[in-house]
């Protein structure tokens, strides 16, 4: 479903990346470990359409990104990727299932429709009685699960997660882990997630391994 050609990646005299080809499959979990500098976050966010490669190329579907304007790019962006970051970026001033239903509006979703598919995925992730609270009345592990819904809002191809579970404690990394593997069961739903946790890496189907911006 998404394959990375030898993309190539530097940060003025720093070569972050160095020729990276890697491919994922639909309804695959695959977790991208390394020490830290090892240009494990600037290739997901290439893979993410967040950032751009000096060379290489990113494909979904036989599609190259690189090909897109910047319009095509943000609606691509918007209708087939969801993101999750370390600390959840939920707006602090909108409710548990506004903050869900943003990315459907910018995709110019009906406002009934959005509101059904946030009902329907907080209330699968065990936040149905939450959907009114502001982040501020959530718990951390309650904000991730409403990030991950609202990666998912739109129906993406793959949802990109960037260390997910890494401001967690053990209890909440755990039931957010397991989330993952419930919604590809469920959903097929495909993940790509850069982390730091030994076990996560352990239990998702595939672990890449990089340093020196290279797959060791």
């Amino acid at each position: 479903m998404i394959e990375v050609r030898d993309i190539r990646k530097s940060f003025g005299a720093l070569e972050v990346l160095k020729g990276i080809s890697l491919e994922v499959g639909q309804g695959e979990i695959v977790s991208i470990v390394g020490p830290s500098g090892a240009g494990k976050t600037t290739l997901l966010q290439i893979m993410g359409t967040l950032d751009k490669p000096d060379a290489g190329d990113v494909l979904f579907d036989g599609l190259s990104v690189e090909k897109l304007g910047a319009r095509e790019m943000a609606e691509f962006r918007n209708r087939r990727i969801g993101f999750v970051f370390q600390f959840h970026q939920l707006l602090p001033e909108f409710t548990a299932i506004e903050n869900v239903m943003i990315p459907a509006f910018i995709g110019h979703v009906p406002a009934r429709e959005a509101k059904e598919r946030a009902q329907e995925l907080l209330d699968f992730m065990g936040l149905g009685g939450r959907m009114s609270h502001k982040p501020n009345e959530l718990s951390g592990g309650e904000k991730q699960r409403v990030a991950v819904a609202r990666a998912l809002v739109n129906h993406p191809s793959v949802v990109f997660a960037d260390e997910p579970s890494g401001s967690l404690d053990s209890r909440n990394k755990a039931e957010l882990h397991q989330l993952f593997f419930d919604l590809r069961d469920k959903l097929g739903q495909t993940f790509v997630i850069v982390t730091h946790d030994d076990e996560l890496a352990r239990q998702t189907d595939r672990t890449v391994h990089m340093k020196d911006g290279l797959i060791e």
